[in-house]
């Protein structure tokens, strides 16, 4: 009997929800720099409702990016 000193199913599985999760958590985070760039630049040149969808998508990205990181911690804290 050979002794497993790896799991490389659970290791395949870490580093792929890893990277999904990396990439993911990212993105949110540039959508919401962006839509807060597109606010400011909107809210300038007079355009409200486009301003606001900009703001919105902003706020909508950084509750995102707060929901993974208390998910993130919970789940650490919880295994």
């Amino acid at each position: 009997m050979i002794a497993t000193i790896v799991h490389t199913d659970e290791l395949l599985q870490t580093i792929a929800a890893a990277s999904v999760a990396g990439i993911g958590v990212t993105f949110l985070f540039s959508l919401g720099i962006w839509g807060v760039g597109h606010f400011a630049e909107l809210s300038r040149s007079e355009r409200p409702v486009a301003a606001t969808a900009a703001a919105t998508v902003a706020a909508l990205a950084f509750a995102a990016v707060t929901a993974a990181v208390v998910t993130g911690i919970v789940v650490m804290t919880h295994n």
